[in-house]
């Protein structure tokens, strides 16, 4: 039994857009790299989560969010590599998508707003995150579906952490922010890339 599907009504309210057909069918078309640059999106998360750990050390609540954040995205890391290993798929150095990049080049470099940022621009990787396992999982085999589902939960539960971190942070309403992030994450998606990877945007035909 495929784990139940949580309500992802404010991950869809909160993207300006959804996945592009076009980047489900390039999904099909390359499963190996699928799992490849999955397991490279949950290692750069918990990265992510460790360096906030490291910068800012006098927010209790943000040390244990990141820190469970970490773990989690870790053991997701650990999971996705042993379906490769399982599948026989080998784990090469791949270059990263542009959607990362883009998002960090609209952080800006003064704190508080470095912070307020990063934390959107978490929010915002996360929302995606979640809304493409959703959107891919009735594609895929047993256990690919199964366990793409069972990421759904805890990737929305990381979207909203690092959202009220961000308000948190920002003392301030942020949803002109957000939403102007959101515009460039927007562009980033449905923008055309050269290489297939699970957060490029349409494939280049």
């Amino acid at each position: 039994m495929s784990p139940a599907v949580p309500d992802l009504s404010a991950i869809h309210a909160f993207l300006l857009c959804p996945t592009p057909d076009a980047w489900v069918q390039a999904a099909l078309a390359e499963p190996e790299m699928l799992l490849v640059d999955h397991a490279n999106c949950e290692k750069k998360a918990a990265g992510t989560a460790l360096n906030l750990m490291f910068r800012y050390l006098d927010d209790f609540e943000l040390l244990n969010k990141m820190s469970r954040l970490a773990r989690e995205e870790l053991r997701h890391f650990e999971q996705v590599l042993a379906i490769m290993e399982k599948r026989g798929i080998d784990y090469p150095h791949v270059s990263a998508s542009r959607y990362a990049a883009g998002l960090r080049q609209q952080v800006r470099g003064a704190e508080p707003a470095r912070l307020v940022d990063t934390l959107i621009c978490g929010a915002i990787i996360e929302a995606r995150s979640c809304e493409r396992f959703a959107r891919i999982a009735p594609h895929l085999d047993d256990e690919l579906q199964k366990f793409y589902l069972s990421l759904l939960k805890s990737e929305a539960r990381h979207f909203r952490d690092y959202l009220a971190l961000a308000e948190k942070a920002a003392g301030e309403d942020i949803r002109a922010r957000v939403q102007a992030l959101l515009e460039v994450e927007k562009g980033l998606v449905v923008g055309v890339d050269a290489d297939f990877r699970f957060h490029s945007g349409v494939p280049q035909t």
